[in-house]
């Protein structure tokens, strides 16, 4: 069982949605990706919290969060270690259009991850540091500006992005987030600039208090995070990995990321190898 849309599991090969879906024609919807490992889902309630947050912001109801978590951990369980991610539909919102929103929770395969990544600067003008849309951290289906400079850094050679303000005021990656070291203390990006509010991101913070590692998260320049004694990317899928290259300029790299990876890890498997919690009303 790979596929489950609205409580009932799907053939992979014939799972669909409506092509008149808000979704599907207007990239509007909302999602979520929760690691599993070994089957277990990693802080599941976390990511229920910022689905039902980033349904709000677009009004899309959130249907119930028990029965979303119950599938989640159906699918989950039935295919092992990789991702599960849900989507919440728009439906179709033209009065002329039957098509009811719809609850989408699917299993993924891990993609490769490399050891180390090397990522190319991108203006991002549409990010919401750079305006007052008032959507900050909404984890919504219209990604394609993040997609588009995925490909980019792809074509010129590097494995992803880096996302800056006009300014030049670094933001995140295209699916991911960022973290480095200047003179011995851990910085990222504030949640204020409108940035996704990252699980992993919480997640490195606890293991810096851990560590006993002095975070700051504020808004800092481009110059600042290439002259870092260590970068790392952080997401759901990546975790930690540490950033050997930011366009021309080479990173030195050092200790931190592998403590910080060390100390995930073990946050995980504290997590992961007890017994599965009841989902949250």
């Amino acid at each position: 069982m790979r596929v489950i849309i609205d409580g009932a599991p799907e053939d992979e090969r014939t799972a669909s949605i409506s092509v008149f879906d808000w979704a599907l024609i207007r990239g509007f919807g909302v999602f979520e990706v929760v690691r599993s490992y070994r089957g277990s889902l990693f802080r599941l309630e976390r990511h229920l919290d910022r689905l039902a947050s980033s349904a709000a912001a677009l009004d899309i109801a959130m249907p119930n969060r028990i029965g979303v978590a119950r599938d989640m951990n159906r699918v989950a369980t039935a295919c092992g270690e990789g991702q599960v991610r849900v989507i919440l539909t728009g439906g179709g919102r033209d009065p002329s259009v039957a098509a009811v929103p719809r609850t989408v929770v699917m299993w993924e395969p891990l993609p490769v991850v490399p050891d180390r990544v090397r990522v190319l600067p991108v203006v991002a003008p549409w990010h919401p540091a750079t305006d007052s849309s008032g959507y900050p951290g909404v984890k919504w289906t219209s990604y394609a500006p993040n997609m588009v400079s995925t490909d980019r850094a792809r074509r010129l050679g590097y494995d992803d992005a880096l996302l800056v303000t006009p300014e030049g005021v670094v933001l995140e990656g295209p699916t991911f987030t960022f973290a480095w070291v200047h003179r011995g203390r851990v910085e990222t990006p504030s949640l204020d600039l409108g940035i996704l509010p990252s699980i992993t991101r919480e997640v490195v913070i606890e293991c810096c208090g851990r560590l006993a590692l002095d975070v700051d998260e504020g808004r800092h320049p481009l110059d600042r995070v290439l002259a870092a004694e260590e970068v790392f990317a952080l997401s759901t899928v990546k975790e930690v990995v540490p950033v050997e290259q930011i366009g021309e300029t080479r990173i030195p790299g050092g200790l931190i990321a592998g403590r910080l990876a060390a100390a995930f890890a073990a946050v995980v498997r504290e997590e992961t190898q007890g017994p599965r919690l009841e989902p949250v009303a």
